[in-house]
């Protein structure tokens, strides 16, 4: 089959599932399931190199299916045979679409692997019970779903070891390999180790003026450099759109800390924070997690009540463990590799132990 056979047949299958969702409530039925459910079925799994035996292919020929799910509370667009095509969270901007199977790898760091359908998109506005009706919806969905533009796990692959350097029209770098920080110099008991408080500004090497007036300059020895809240600021706002604040005290958008981050109350927070401080509960179950989702974590005594590390979290690897990203010291820039700690939410290691509670933006 030539490309560009294959291309046309994705084309065609875009389009009838786009009309179908837009055509209205001729087409489309809401389901209300009663009972408490907090994941959503497996997603089948492409089996051909054109990807055209995805689950898009399957169940078009019936109706389209808007189901509400809770906990969180949730919209779910399936499939006559009840393939999940996309599922929008109440109160979050952050949406996952099934589309194209891809797989990230990360060769400089680890073997893990990354295969995966969903595409993690941002929405211009947080989903609500009913938005399916509403015209800013079927606008920006007839836009995205179907689309292969960088999602939020496209770019924030950009950044790991060895990624290609990518430039804007006026000559700017907005991705490429990113380091951590610099290494701390003034002695005492930090020394050798990466400083933090490295924002996406600094790697961009650029002043950045935030929505609220105040302006940031960058640090010449922060050059392309991003802490793991600085990383996750440049995927979610500056590249994605995500509202950024200019630290954690003014403004509405996303806080500059892990800490500032996981207190907001921004988004939902799907695995809520329990406990006291500085003895937070490591949570119970993280089944509830869907890809895009922020994770944090309490990684180090010194930070006392604050939670001190956040990441991207991706889904399952090949191994079938649960992997996050996120920008760290010990490999200076952004990962899914083990060095430093087990780069899984599950089983024991050193970030499962830690993690404390995750949101979905």
């Amino acid at each position: 089959m030539s490309a560009k056979t294959q291309r046309g047949r994705r084309r065609v299958l875009h389009a009838v599932i786009v009309t179908a969702l837009l055509a209205g409530s001729a087409y489309l039925t809401v389901a209300l399931r009663q009972e408490e459910q907090t994941t959503t079925p497996a997603i089948p799994a492409v089996t051909d190199e054109a990807g055209l035996k995805s689950s898009l292919t399957r169940g078009l020929s019936g109706d389209l299916t808007w189901e509400r799910l809770r906990s969180p509370a949730r919209s779910v667009l399936r499939g006559k045979k009840g393939e999940v095509f996309a599922t929008f969270t109440d109160g979050a901007r952050t949406a996952t679409l099934t589309g194209r199977s891809r797989t990230f790898t990360e060769p400089a760091a680890t073997t893990s692997r990354i295969v995966t359908d969903n595409w993690v998109r941002m929405m211009p506005e947080p989903w609500r019970k009913g938005a399916e009706k509403e015209k800013w919806f079927k606008d920006w969905f007839k836009d995205n779903f179907g689309s292969e533009k960088d999602d939020l796990f496209a770019m924030a692959f950009q950044y790991v070891a060895q990624a290609p350097v990518k430039q804007n029209a006026a000559g700017v770098r907005y991705a490429g390999d990113a380091n951590y920080g610099p290494i701390d110099a003034h002695g005492g008991s930090g020394a050798g180790r990466r400083l933090e408080e490295s924002d996406f500004y600094d790697y961009l090497g650029i002043p950045y003026t935030f929505r609220d007036g105040t302006s940031m300059q960058p640090e010449r020895a922060r050059a392309r450099s991003m802490d793991c809240s600085g990383f996750i600021r440049a995927v979610l706002g500056y590249r994605a759109g995500y509202p950024l604040r200019a630290d954690d005290g003014r403004g509405d958008g996303l806080p500059r800390t892990a800490n500032g981050m996981a207190r907001s109350g921004l988004g939902v927070g799907v695995v809520p924070l329990t406990g006291s401080a500085p003895a937070f509960v490591r949570p119970a179950s993280t089944d509830v997690l869907q890809p895009g989702d922020l994770v944090f974590f309490k990684l180090e005594a010194r930070t006392e009540e604050r939670l001190d590390h956040v990441g991207m979290y991706l889904g399952n690897d090949s191994d079938g463990h649960q992997v996050f990203i996120s920008s760290r010291q010990e490999v200076n820039g952004p990962t899914i590799g083990d060095k430093g700690g087990t780069s899984r939410l599950d089983g024991n290691g050193y970030y499962a132990r830690a993690l404390r509670s995750a949101k979905r933006l």
